[in-house]
């Protein structure tokens, strides 16, 4: 008889180990709290608007492809990739930067503003493009379980290539003065969580992955991606259950044997945790059952919360491209405020991300639609609505700047999320967006383990786990779990 897995939560990593389970021949269900699967990539449609509400970016396309390769699929069987060219534009205090799909027109580019950068560019690169093989390679498909995993001469060879104890910020700096240029190629890792100089330079692989392998857009929004992985385990055999509220978990000699929602019981003879790690461990687990204590969690460095906007716009904006980085005011002072003086950033740097600019199924015809990101600190939540409110304000006078026209008048379709949102609908740690930050001491094996110490049976998947944040990073979890529970 086969072996029963219980995935509690349908988000990417869940959707990614289901499909590699079932491959194995075993049984596997999804219990899911809300109506859809997909968790943070998840999509809201209103009035013919269309807005991807978490996840915006598709780096790293390789990984996507292999995947679906796994199970003798491609991409191309459930979506179509548009390569942007330029994929993105920085808009500074002054001028406004298209940050160009092609290592030598960009090199160019960088040596208008700098004698010698496009050489360094290409070095650096160069550099970058190594670390990601070795990373992608020796560490990312590891399950952290602890240091001996990397004790192999080959990975300790290629691991003094990786700067791991340098920083993104020192490694950048040495090589470029021009501040825009630093920023420009600083810029990808803020999605690691922390600021560049408190991120290992191992991280600049990154770079690689945005100014050498391109950044795409699925047709119909990131949506298309969950969506896909979600009609793939549904082929594959796999149950999905929504509208599932896990409630607790009735356990026989140290294993999960039930697992209780708000409407139903499940038994199971594996159980895999994709939901917020902290969520389930501290508020369903029962105290004798967790590994870690309230206290390690809460000395965790996460990465931003955000504050969300998707607007609907009844006319065309000029000027925006579909993604869009807004530098227009100090960076760091931003920075500081959401990672070191802990409160709302009073001029903030921001993402504006316009698929309707790629996709005319975005938006109806004429019109625009805008997802706004404003990086804030996780676990801060004071007068967080009416901030939110101020900020937006703000954001759309600096954009009608850019546009060169005003459009505030003709915002049709408006919602947010701010942290508590995000607690609400995914029980996210803190309101946090993307996770733990990427810094050296939670870096590999020194993130949360992805098995239980306590539990038999219980493994977890997903962002506060290895790899790390990310849609790509988030495949590759799952990918790690579900065969850590068929190698028992």
């Amino acid at each position: 008889m086969s072996q029963q897995i219980t995935i509690i939560g349908g988000g990417i990593s869940g959707l990614s180990s289901a499909c590699y389970l079932a491959k194995e021949g075993m049984v596997v269900r999804i219990l899911e709290k809300n109506a859809q699967l997909g968790g943070r990539m998840n999509l809201l449609e209103d009035s013919g608007f269309k807005f991807d509400m978490g996840p915006s970016w598709y780096w790293m396309p390789e990984v996507f492809e292999d995947f679906f390769k796994d199970f003798g699929k491609h991409t191309s069987d459930y979506y179509e990739l548009i390569k942007l060219d330029p994929s993105y534009q920085i808009i500074w205090d002054n001028e406004t930067w298209d940050i160009y799909a092609d290592r030598d027109k960009l090199g160019n580019f960088f040596e208008k503003h700098e004698k010698g950068a496009k050489q360094a560019l290409n070095e650096f690169l160069d550099d970058a493009k190594v670390k990601y093989e070795i990373g992608m390679k020796k560490m990312v498909h590891k399950p952290g379980r602890n240091i001996l995993e990397f004790a192999d001469y080959q990975t300790i060879k290629a691991g003094i290539k990786l700067d791991i104890f340098k920083s993104v910020s020192k490694l950048i700096r040495k090589k470029f003065k021009n501040p825009k240029i630093v920023q420009a190629l600083e810029f990808p890792v803020l999605f690691l969580g922390a600021m560049p100089n408190d991120i290992p330079a191992l991280y600049t692989l990154m770079n690689h992955a945005d100014l050498d392998l391109g950044t795409f857009y699925p047709k119909g929004g990131m949506y298309q991606v969950s969506r896909a992985m979600e009609q793939l385990a549904i082929e594959l055999g796999v149950e999905v259950h929504t509208n599932q509220n896990v409630k607790e978990i009735h356990f026989e000699n140290n294993k999960a044997t039930e697992i209780v929602t708000d409407t139903n019981t499940f038994s199971t003879d594996e159980l895999l945790v994709s939901m917020d790690y902290h969520a389930f461990e501290q508020h369903i687990l029962p105290p004798q059952y967790r590994t870690y204590t309230e206290k390690y969690w809460d000395q965790r460095v996460l990465a931003p919360s955000s504050f969300l906007y998707y607007l609907g716009v009844d006319k065309k904006i000029p000027n925006l491209q579909h993604h869009n980085l807004f530098f227009d005011e100090d960076l760091n002072r931003h920075a500081e405020k959401i990672y070191s003086d802990i409160g709302w950033p009073e001029k903030p740097a921001f993402y504006v991300n316009c698929t309707s600019k790629t996709d005319k199924t975005a938006a109806p015809e004429g019109k625009e639609n805008l997802m706004i990101l404003i990086p804030t600190p996780p676990g801060y939540h004071e007068n967080e609505k009416k901030t939110a409110e101020i900020l937006l304000d703000q954001v759309i006078s600096r954009m009608e700047k850019i546009a060169g026209e005003k459009f505030r008048d003709q915002i049709s379709v408006k919602h947010q999320m701010t942290g508590k949102d995000f607690i609400r609908e995914y029980n996210s740690y803190k309101g946090n967006a993307y996770g733990l930050a990427n810094v050296l001491k939670q870096t590999a094996f020194l993130k949360p383990k992805m098995t239980s110490k306590k539990v038999a049976n219980l493994t977890y998947t997903g962002h506060l786990t290895v790899p790390g944040p990310g849609v790509p990073p988030a495949i590759i979890s799952g990918k790690i779990a579900a065969k850590l529970i068929t190698s028992k």
